[in-house]
C-alpha cells in the first residue's frame, strides 16, 4: 500500500482537498408531488445553487474547515457567474478547464417531494464535454492531502488519479453509478464509497460489489444505502456503520456531503486502519444525515 506524504496544509492543521468532476447549476423546487404529464404546479420553495457531486463534496469539505479546490468545467456564460459566486461564497477555489467557453453550464432540474424528501433529477451531466488534464495538474495534486472524484470527466479523472498515486496522495471515489471508463479509474483509487445504485458487471448484491472492488485493487470500500447501515470492507475485515436517524426533508446531495465529510476526515489520517476507516465513515454519515433534515443543499450548513 502506498505510503502517504502529507502536504504543508496538513502540517498547519487545515486539510487540503482537490475535487475532480462535475459542476452544475442546480435549480431545485420543493413540491407536493412530481407533476404528471402536461401538469403544472406551484412549488413551495426554490433553491438555485452550484451543484454536482464533486462541487457539493468540495463545499462540504470547505464548510468543515478544509481548503477545497474544484477541478471542473464551468465556462463564461452568464449563468456560470451564479455558479462561481456560490462556490466563492462557500470558500471553494475553482480551476475552470472551460473558462473560455461561452456555452451555458450544465443545468440540473430537481424536484424534491415534500412528504418523503425523495428527489427527481434531470441533467445532461458531463455528456459531450471532454476535458484534458491541465498543465499544472501535478502541482494541484501535490498541494492536496486527498483527491476526490465523482466519475465524471473520466479522462481527466484517470489522469489526476494516476498523478495522485505517483505523488503519494490518497484518492477517494464517489461511485454513484457505473460509468464508461470506471474500470480504468479503479486501479488508481484507494477508497471507494458507492451508492446502492452502483452495479459493476456481474454484481447483484452489495457483497458482490465490495468483492469486485477488492479484485480491482481498491483497498478500502463501502456501500451506502440511504438510511440503512453502510456496509464496508478493508484488508483485514468488514462490517457495518449505522446511519443516524433523522426526519428526512430532502435527500438531494446527501451522498455528496457524505463524500466531502469523509474526505475531510481521511485527509488527516496516515495509513488507514479498520478502526480509523469506521470512525471516518461514522462521522461522515452524521453530516450526511444532518443534510437530509433540511431542504436544499446549503441549509444544513446553517445548522452546524
Amino acid at each position: 500500500m502506498t505510503t502517504l506524504r502529507h502536504s504543508a496544509a496538513t502540517a498547519r492543521g487545515r486539510p487540503a482537498g482537490l475535487f475532480v468532476g462535475l459542476c452544475t447549476l442546480d435549480v431545485i423546487h420543493l413540491v407536493d408531488h412530481v407533476p404528471a404529464s402536461n401538469e403544472k404546479l406551484t412549488a413551495r420553495e426554490q433553491v438555485v445553487a452550484a451543484g454536482g457531486p464533486a462541487a457539493n463534496a468540495a463545499a462540504a469539505f470547505s464548510h468543515l474547515g478544509g481548503a477545497a479546490r474544484l477541478l471542473t468545467a464551468i465556462g463564461s456564460h452568464p449563468l456560470a457567474q451564479g455558479v462561481r459566486a456560490d462556490l466563492d461564497r462557500l470558500g471553494v477555489a475553482v480551476s475552470d478547464l472551460a473558462a473560455d467557453s461561452v456555452e451555458p453550464p450544465v443545468v440540473s432540474s430537481v424536484l424534491v417531494t415534500a412528504a418523503s424528501g425523495d428527489r427527481a433529477v434531470a441533467s445532461t451531466n458531463a455528456t459531450g464535454r471532454r476535458l484534458d488534464a491541465p498543465g499544472d495538474l501535478d502541482a494541484l495534486v501535490r498541494a492536496a492531502d486527498i483527491v476526490e472524484f465523482d466519475g465524471h470527466h473520466m479522462d481527466l479523472a484517470v489522469a489526476a488519479a494516476r498523478t495522485a498515486r505517483a505523488a503519494g496522495r490518497r484518492t477517494l471515489l464517489d461511485a454513484g453509478s457505473w460509468k464508461d471508463g470506471t474500470r480504468r479509474l479503479l486501479p488508481w483509487i484507494d477508497v471507494v464509497v458507492c451508492s446502492a445504485d452502483f452495479h459493476p458487471p456481474g454484481a447483484g448484491t452489495p457483497a458482490d460489489t465490495l468483492r469486485f472492488l477488492r479484485e480491482q485493487g481498491v483497498v478500502w470500500s463501502a456501500v451506502s444505502r440511504g438510511g440503512r447501515p453502510i456496509l464496508w470492507a478493508g484488508p483485514d475485515g468488514d462490517g457495518t456503520v449505522d446511519v443516524p436517524e433523522v426526519r428526512v426533508a430532502d435527500t438531494l446531495g446527501a451522498g455528496d456531503v457524505l463524500h466531502g465529510a469523509l474526505a475531510h476526515r481521511l485527509a488527516v489520517q496516515g495509513d488507514l486502519t479498520s478502526e480509523g476507516f469506521v470512525a471516518a465513515l461514522h462521522g461522515a454519515a452524521e453530516e450526511a444525515s444532518r443534510a437530509c433534515a433540511s431542504f436544499g443543499t446549503r441549509a444544513w450548513m446553517l445548522r452546524t
